[in-house]
């Protein structure tokens, strides 16, 4: 019967060890030409939304000091989907509640004052906000509502809203936002930044945190 040498055994233990080097390398060269696909259907992961309908209200989520959240529902009432616009507002800085500053900010861009409603509050998530402005949509009578914020927010807010508020109906409506895009925000610091804080704000909710 024959007998592998010494010899023999290296040379098997030296091609297993070549395949065993090879395969990840060829999965990582892999995983590289593909990134630009990878990346993209992770942040676009992030974003679920609908089209506008007619609604009883749009209601602008906080978090967005650049206006554009804002912007959207105004456009959103002077398009005729929606009769006024519920501007969420915690408490920031100098004592003044976002909901004043963004519908300054909106009327100072010629949007009229009586389309604005403010809804001063002191959370500090997502979670508190829904908590804090749902009573209020309901006690102005409000049945369906808008919901606006930014695209890499909006299937988060969407399932936290959706669970805590299952009486009202709404559709999400995406504001663009200035440093994500689903399709290349990784070229950017800042879309990176915006990435990660929202796939970790979205993995400690799915772990009740």
């Amino acid at each position: 019967m024959a007998t592998s040498t010494p010899r023999a055994k290296r040379t098997r233990l030296s091609g297993r060890r070549r395949w065993l080097w090879l395969l990840p390398a060829a999965a990582a060269v892999l995983l590289w030409a593909q990134r630009a696909l990878l990346l993209g259907a992770l942040g676009g992961y992030l974003v679920s939304a609908g089209t506008p309908v007619k609604a009883d209200g749009a209601l602008v989520l906080a978090g967005d000091s650049a206006g554009q959240r804002i912007t959207a529902a105004a456009e959103l009432v002077r398009q005729g989907y929606a009769p006024a616009v519920f501007v969420s507002g915690p408490a920031g800085s100098w004592d003044y509640h976002e909901s004043e500053l963004a519908i300054e900010w909106a009327v100072k861009r010629g949007y009229p004052r009586s389309w604005f409603v403010a809804l001063p509050h002191f959370a500090t998530s997502t979670r508190d906000e829904a908590l804090a402005v749902l009573p209020e949509l309901r006690r102005r009578n409000v049945r369906r509502y808008l919901l606006v914020t930014s695209d890499f927010h909006t299937r988060r807010a969407a399932r936290l809203f959706r669970s805590l508020g299952p009486d009202l109906e709404f559709v999400t409506i995406a504001a663009p936002d200035r440093y994500f895009s689903a399709a290349g925000w990784w070229h950017t610091r800042e879309g990176r930044k915006t990435f990660l804080l929202e796939w970790l704000k979205t993995v400690t909710e799915w772990f009740g945190m």
